[in-house]
């Protein structure tokens, strides 16, 4: 049994402290402090009796304990509480709002220095006070003691709420993790090309993103468990044949850097200068790799999707070359089909399949992510049964989704029967669109969560007519268990994984209840002869804020009578989503952001 250690600060006589030492099972330690000395409550017999019995149970008790001080009280005992309480906090006397902000503030900063890594802090308030839609009534922000904001600081999230009740113990409950803002650290990946390393910067908004893991064999996360679904959905019917994904480098030449994902939405790549490294001798002979993401880069336009030694032998792109100097993370995985028909394993007739993540710069919205995981199926059959197989496939994939997609709404088969392949203008290629039910934004009419490729020819199988079909599955995920928010799915917070329960799909239920929001503006001079990328911009901003800016919205556009110089004003809205956010960051935030779009987009601030 793993010890906890409770502590309670902040007491008066000590009787919420006594009741919760006498509920409290094996192995917990509860500490109980008050800012007073003993003296001062020497003639109180009411706590008399109360230390008594907090000493039955073998509870400490400590006085003159000052709760914003907190390591200064147990920095020698070097410990770290799982729990700590704090039941109606208060200045005294006639202290106004300000005050007890300013206590709470200073409460939630100095816990952080005592709190376990998963530690809880519990905040009992009366009504009104917290300032957030829990409450009833609910004061005015301006006017309420806004526990969230003052939480925040010490980089603590609401996760709870529940009324007060001296019977049940927990009352109030305010849970958060230690997890205040930084800047974002240089994070470095290394792809293998013959007998050198390439190693390079991650880009700043991808941090976070990259070697995550999702789709191995002993993840627990949503977007393995729905591919996995997805798949045995139309193993059903198809035989198929799963592919190992490469690493995400693709040369600047040869590959088709403009491929969309979506034809609607402006984006695109992720450019990276990589560092040459030559493989000491003893690592080839050993067979050695010493990151995930190695894998073979095989000519200036692919990247080898097997390891055989045979097809190694046989195919004249295996040939060492001279490595190209610029290379673009993937944005489809699309750019791998023609590969795997002209592979000596493909198998006419066989599904095969291929998963992993992709990465585009994108304008900032709750349904466009810039790194997203998506599985590819790429089916050749007869030209002669084209059509029947063709209609085969696509019926199959949409019965499958739409399984998927029923499994949130168990009463309501209407979700399932919004999912629609909309034809594209050549009318053989599709979208597959879904048209969300009481999910995201009003504004939020349909989201494409794949596509679908029929205009498809091979050189090496003339005989053959080939299908294409891409899935985004992070897309799926937050439609099946009702997600609002994808940067929850890149969460380090392990609160989110438990969430998922095997073999059973529930809406999911966020852990930061009404996290506060910051509205910034920014306005800007263009260069006239640079002009202005909107998508770097948006991108700028997911980099400097990492991924805490949920909008961006263009608010005016000026053009000087005189000069004809061109001004754009945005407004920038903050929030996040699994970790604290203070205004005071914001506004760090917002200033970084402001210096970066001078030194990169070359724009004059105003």
């Amino acid at each position: 049994m793993v010890a906890r250690r409770l502590l309670l600060v902040g007491e008066g006589n000590f009787s919420f402290a006594a009741a919760l030492s006498e509920v409290q099972g094996p192995g917990t330690s509860l500490i109980a402090t008050c800012p007073q000395e003993a003296t001062a409550l020497a003639g109180d017999l009411v706590f008399q009796e109360n230390l008594r019995r907090l000493r039955e149970q073998g509870a400490e008790v400590r006085f003159g304990v000052d709760c914003t001080q907190l390591a200064d009280a147990f920095a020698a005992d070097g410990w770290k509480f799982d729990c700590i309480y704090f039941n109606f906090p208060h200045c005294g006397r006639k202290a106004g709002v300000a005050k007890n902000r300013e206590l709470l503030a200073r409460f939630f900063q100095s816990c952080a220095d005592v709190l376990a890594e998963r530690g809880e802090v519990h905040v009992a308030l009366c009504r009104g006070q917290g300032g957030t839609p829990a409450d009833c009534p609910r004061r005015e922000w301006h006017n309420s003691w806004q526990v969230v904001a003052m939480a925040a600081g010490g980089g603590l999230i609401l996760s709870n709420v529940h009324p007060f009740s001296s019977d049940l113990v927990p009352g109030y409950k305010c849970t958060g993790y230690s997890l205040p803002f930084e800047e974002s650290h240089s994070m470095i990946c290394r792809v293998r090309l013959d007998d050198h390393w390439l190693s390079f910067s991650v880009p700043e908004a991808l941090v976070g993103k990259i070697n995550r893991g999702f789709l191995e064999t002993n993840s627990s996360h949503p977007v393995r468990t729905i591919n996995e679904k997805l798949i045995a959905k139309l193993s059903k019917t198809f035989s198929l044949q799963r592919l190992k994904c490469p690493a995400p480098l693709l040369p600047e030449k040869g590959c088709d850097s403009d491929i969309a994902w979506s034809s609607d939405s402006p984006s695109a790549s992720f450019w990276i200068v990589p560092q040459k490294e030559k493989i000491p001798h003893s690592e080839l002979l050993a067979g050695e790799t010493a990151c995930d993401m190695e894998d073979f880069l095989v000519s200036f336009s692919r990247l080898c999707l097997q390891r055989d030694p045979e097809w190694n032998g046989k195919l004249e792109t295996q040939k060492r070359i001279q490595s190209p100097a610029k290379f673009h993370l993937r944005p489809s995985l699309l750019v791998y089909a023609q590969d795997v028909i002209q592979g000596p394993y493909f198998l006419p007739g066989s599904l095969h399949i291929l998963s992993g993540p992709v990465f585009r710069k994108c304008l900032i919205s709750p349904f466009m992510l810039p790194a997203f995981h998506e599985t590819l199926f790429i089916h050749g059959f007869n030209k002669k049964m084209s059509d029947s197989c063709l209609q085969l496939f696509l019926e199959h994939l949409k019965c499958s989704l739409q399984g998927l997609l029923t499994q949130r709404l168990p009463d309501g088969p209407e979700l399932s029967s919004s999912l629609t392949f909309k034809p594209q203008k050549n009318k053989k290629d599709y979208m597959i669109c879904v048209k969300p039910h009481n999910f995201g934004p009003d504004e939020i009419v349909g989201l494409v969560i794949g596509s679908v490729i029929t205009s498809v020819t091979s050189h090496l199988y003339k005989d053959l007519d080939f299908v294409f079909a891409s899935v985004n599955l992070d897309l799926l995920v937050m439609l099946v268990w009702g997600i609002p928010d994808w940067r929850i799915l890149w969460t380090f917070d392990e609160r989110f994984l438990d969430h998922f329960i095997p073999g059973k799909v529930e809406p999911f239920k966020t852990f930061s209840l009404y996290p506060p929001s910051y509205v910034h503006d920014v306005s800007f001079w263009l260069d006239e002869e640079i002009g202005f990328d909107e998508v770097e911009f948006h991108t700028v901003a997911r980099a400097v804020s990492q991924d805490m800016i949920t909008s961006i919205q263009l608010l005016n556009r000026f053009q000087h009578p005189q000069t004809g110089r061109v001004s754009l004003c945005y407004r920038l809205t903050y929030q996040t989503c699994d970790r604290a956010l203070s205004h005071q960051q914001a506004v760090m935030i917002q200033n970084r952001f402001r210096n970066e779009i001078q030194q990169s987009l070359h724009v004059t601030v105003r």
